[in-house]
């Protein structure tokens, strides 16, 4: 019994399926003959060889050329149906040619030529179907003793695929779906149910005995999916999601890879629709130099601009752990890549002038900086030395080199600024505008945003830690909002500013709407598993130094208007004289070569007259709160 087993096995699944198909084609002429003589009992039906020979030939030649065999019975669909009717009436077609040259279809009744390709596209149809509906049922027909009961939220396209996906894999049975379309109502999804809406989840769970609670609607916005995970959290079992579309095409997740929720997912807004055309055609064959490369944003538009297709890309990044890493990962994604990763700061002139002669740069995107806004805020040479005098110093090179453009990337703390970061980085926006007027040839283009989710330094990453050691979660104010926004997305319009950015621009990304960071705290909290208050306390810190309530993204003086894109607003940039910047920095070199602080903060004062470094201070006390359980490390930025 184990001999024919042996040669069944040896035997090429490819091969197998061709002699499966030969053999349906010889069988189906023979039965469409035989059917058509039973009809004529007058008849006797003849089967020659040579007319065999013919057909099985003839066939063969068209199932090849239609790419029949490159299909897979493991998911056979209606593509294939479709591919098998074609087949075989092309098949048939050219069967009764190749017969009329032969012998003038001798022997041949013109209605087999009928009943032939009907016969076959059943034979061959047939067995695919019943081989698919196998292999997906075998899990639920043997395996539903071990297997997890779950609910899918989302009877969509998403929720159809994974129903799919879940009866092949066998270690979950789909009891129903929960959707709110009212045309869903009492339908069923490859025979599954619709049981009801969102609003009874709770009630459907208890029902149904669900383990799992399954989302399967990525294209769900954020407001959208926090109301889903309100609900699921009622539910009071464990819950899963699919990633985002975005996500999935650029490369971050798999289609239908079940992930749990992540902050990201609760606050992201619509997806943003660039205008890739524009985007590509301005980067595509271009060197692009990026100025702290191994940093998040940084790391991110290197990711970026590679997949468009750049003749070379150039990292300036000071820290050699983050350059190899990020090196490493892009020889990886991108071997074709011409990538050139230096060691260097971006204060250095030598290395400045060097790295833009070797990468031949005609984009400049000068990511590197210093932000974290309580450890600066004591360090004011080292903010105006990093994130003033180096840009200038790289800008100044750029604008010498004759660079197509130059993008700073900024920040909201820029506006009204009462921290040393911010202050620092509005110089260097000043400190832009001032080489525009220098260098007319190229392009001077500011960027600002907000926080971006899970950057360095950012309050997402550091909750996480919190909540990992059992919190406390320390958050500085009940009241304070900040406006955030995934890497992926902020880098996106950046290169969307850079394409369609003319020189002297600030442009200001759309953060959506502001979110209290008191309630992001709870809601990563809860999405652990756990709820605060009883599981995990958080404790209010107050604002520090430097820090605000609310940020914003336009100053008083400075008009703004939408442009092309509805992400990007434009704000009308405040005059700053050249000569007059050029001498106050000279005054603030000289203050950093000698670590004269009085010096700096004359300078700082000069520069930005109503800058007030304790205006964070103050803000505190605008709102009375009590601390709560421990006390909090005083480390991070939660705010």
């Amino acid at each position: 019994m184990r001999l024919p087993r042996i040669r069944i096995g040896v035997l090429h699944p490819r091969a197998a399926v061709v002699l499966h198909d030969l053999g349906m084609v010889a069988l189906a002429w023979w039965l469409a003959k035989l059917l058509r003589y039973q009809l004529d009992h007058a008849g006797i039906a003849h089967f020659p060889l040579r007319e065999f020979a013919v057909v099985l030939l003839v066939q063969g030649a068209v199932f090849a050329w239609t790419g029949l065999y490159r299909g897979l019975w493991r998911f056979a669909s209606v593509p294939d149906l479709w591919n098998i009717a074609r087949a075989c009436a092309l098949g048939t077609a050219l069967v009764g040619v190749a017969l009329f040259l032969l012998d003038r279809l001798a022997g041949v009744p013109r209605s087999v030529l009928f009943l032939y390709p009907l016969i076959l596209a059943f034979l061959l149809g047939a067995p695919r179907l019943l081989y698919r509906w196998w292999k997906d049922s075998r899990p639920e027909l043997f395996g539903a003793r071990n297997s997890r009961c779950v609910l899918v939220v989302g009877a969509g396209r998403a929720g159809d695929a994974l129903l799919r996906d879940l009866r092949r894999d066998g270690q979950y049975r789909v009891a129903g779906f929960v959707d709110d379309a009212p045309a869903l109502r009492g339908a069923r999804v490859q025979g599954v149910p619709v049981l009801g809406t969102l609003a009874e989840l709770p009630r459907l769970v208890q029902a149904s005995g669900a383990e799992m609670l399954l989302i399967a609607i990525p294209s769900a916005s954020g407001a959208q999916m926090r109301r889903i995970v309100g609900q699921c959290e009622r539910a009071g079992v464990p819950f899963r999601t699919l990633p985002r579309f975005e996500d999935i095409l650029s490369g971050r997740a798999q289609p239908n890879e079940l992930k749990p929720v992540a902050i990201e997912d609760l606050l992201g807004r619509e997806p943003i629709d660039l205008d890739w055309d524009r985007v590509r055609a301005g980067f595509a064959g271009q060197h692009v130099l990026v100025s702290g490369g191994g940093g998040s944003i940084g790391s991110e538009l290197c990711r970026q601009t590679a997949r468009l297709g750049v003749a070379s890309l150039t990292l300036l990044e000071s820290s050699e752990y983050n350059l190899y890493r990020i090196a490493r990962e892009l020889r990886t994604a991108f071997p074709d890549l011409l990538l050139q990763p230096l060691l260097g700061d971006c204060g250095d002139p030598a290395a400045v002038r060097h790295a833009l002669q070797r990468a031949r740069a005609q984009v400049v995107l000068h990511a590197a900086a210093y932000k974290h806004v309580p450890l600066l805020q004591d360090q004011l040479r080292q903010a105006l030395r990093n994130n003033v005098l180096a840009t200038r110093t790289l800008a100044r090179a750029a604008g010498e080199a004759g660079v197509r453009s130059f993008v700073l990337v900024s920040t909201d703390k820029v506006v009204n600024p009462t921290s040393v970061m911010g202050a620092s980085k509005r110089i260097a926006e000043m400190v832009c505008q001032a080489e525009a007027q220098r260098h007319p040839r190229s392009a001077f283009v500011t960027v600002r945003f907000g926080n971006v989710l899970d950057s360095a330094g950012s309050v997402v990453p550091l909750f996480r830690e919190q909540i990992a050691h059992g919190g406390p979660v320390t958050v500085t104010h009940p009241e304070v909002t900040r406006y955030f926004m995934t890497i992926p997305e902020a880098c996106q319009l950046i290169l969307q500013a850079a394409v369609q950015g003319r020189s002297g621009d600030i442009f200001a990304l759309d953060m959506g709407e502001p979110v209290r960071v008191q309630e992001l705290a709870e809601q990563m909290i809860r999405l652990s598993g756990r709820q605060p208050g009883r599981d995990i306390a958080i404790v209010y810190t107050g604002l520090r130094p430097g820090e605000k309530l609310f940020e914003e993204l336009f100053h008083a003086q400075e008009d703004y208007a939408p442009t092309g894109h509805p992400k990007l607003f434009l704000a009308a940039p405040r005059a700053v004289g050249a000569d007059w910047l050029d001498a106050h920095l000279a005054r603030a070199a000289e203050a950093v070569a000698a670590f004269d602080q009085p010096a700096l903060e004359r300078v700082l004062a000069a520069l930005l007259p109503g800058f007030r470094s304790d205006a964070g201070d103050a803000a505190a006390t605008v709102l009375p709160f009590a601390r709560t359980g421990r006390t909090a490390p005083q480390q991070g930025d939660p705010a």
